[in-house]
Formats: structure tokens, C-alpha cells, sequence
């Protein structure tokens, strides 16, 4: 079973609308929710169709109160993603799931190691329950940002087939 990881507002709207919850963070041992990123998720009426099921994880280590964050981090990241990474540096978590590239960017800087959506669903979703390229369909019609790019590189690394999968 993989380590403890702290996760951002973005891969858990992702994860919830692929699969429709968030079981497949089960493969972790432990999964870390910072107030900041529960509250992002929780207080913006855009992610709605996320709510219930991330209520529904009752097992996610959901922090209370504020995350303590450098001032370097809180200038340069939105607070859902500066709470990751001061979580998981305090914390001694050296695996961190963000999306946004700015994020993992500066995460990396940090020493952490950094999956994203993509990621925990290439390496965790039993593959004869769901292809993934119908994973990252169900995400853009939840208006889940995926790049072209991004597409592309699943292709190439042989993910996602070349010619009738389309996502």
C-alpha cells in the first residue's frame, strides 16, 4: 500500500467525477484533506456535483483549522494548494496530488513528490472496470480542464489507444 498523501481541491473533483467517488484513494494509506482545500470544496456552489461524495469518504483525514502557511507560499499558490504543501512539509508527507502546474511546479522545488489525477487513475484504477479514456471523458463533462497535450503523452506512453479511444 502506497504512502500518505496530501491532496488538493482539483484531484478530488477530478477523481469524483471519473469514477463517481473516491475509492480508488483507498490504495493509500493515508489520504490528508488540509481545512483550506475542504472548505474550497465545500463553500463554492461550482462544486456541487463533488460534495456528496466527498462527504461520503469518511475514512479521508479531513484537517481542522487553519494550515499554517509560509508567506512565500501563500503569495504565490491559491490557499488550496499552499495548504498542500505546508501540510505535507510539516507534516513529513513526502507525496503530494495536484493538478495545477504552477502547484506541482513549486511542490517539486519543495522536494515533494507530486502525482495529479491522472496519475492516481493511471496507477490505482482496476483497469477492467473502467478504461481511462472513458475516465477522462466523465472529467471534462464535469468541466474538468485536460489538455490536448496531456491526451497526447497518455497516448504516446501507451495508455490510451491511438485511434477509437477518444476521451
Amino acid at each position: 500500500m502506497p504512502d500518505r498523501i496530501v491532496i488538493n481541491t482539483g484531484p478530488l473533483l477530478a477523481l469524483i467525477a471519473a469514477t463517481g467517488n473516491l475509492e480508488i484513494l483507498q490504495a493509500y494509506q493515508q489520504v490528508i484533506v488540509p481545512s483550506e482545500v475542504d472548505q474550497e470544496i465545500l463553500a463554492d456552489p461550482t462544486k456541487d456535483f463533488g460534495k456528496h461524495a466527498f462527504l461520503a469518504a469518511s475514512w479521508l483525514t479531513r484537517l481542522k483549522g487553519p494550515t499554517a502557511i509560509p508567506p512565500h507560499l501563500a503569495s504565490t499558490l491559491d490557499p488550496g494548494e499552499a495548504s498542500v504543501i505546508a501540510t505535507a512539509l510539516a507534516q513529513g508527507i513526502n507525496t503530494v496530488a495536484i493538478d495545477e502546474t504552477v502547484g506541482r511546479r513549486i511542490a517539486r522545488l519543495h522536494g515533494l513528490l507530486v502525482t495529479g489525477s491522472i496519475g492516481v487513475l493511471i496507477r490505482h484504477r482496476p483497469t477492467d472496470t473502467m478504461p481511462l479514456s472513458q475516465a477522462i471523458s466523465r472529467m471534462r463533462q464535469q468541466g474538468i480542464w485536460i489538455s490536448n497535450r496531456l491526451i497526447e503523452e497518455l497516448r504516446r506512453l501507451g495508455h490510451l489507444e491511438s485511434g477509437h479511444d477518444q476521451p
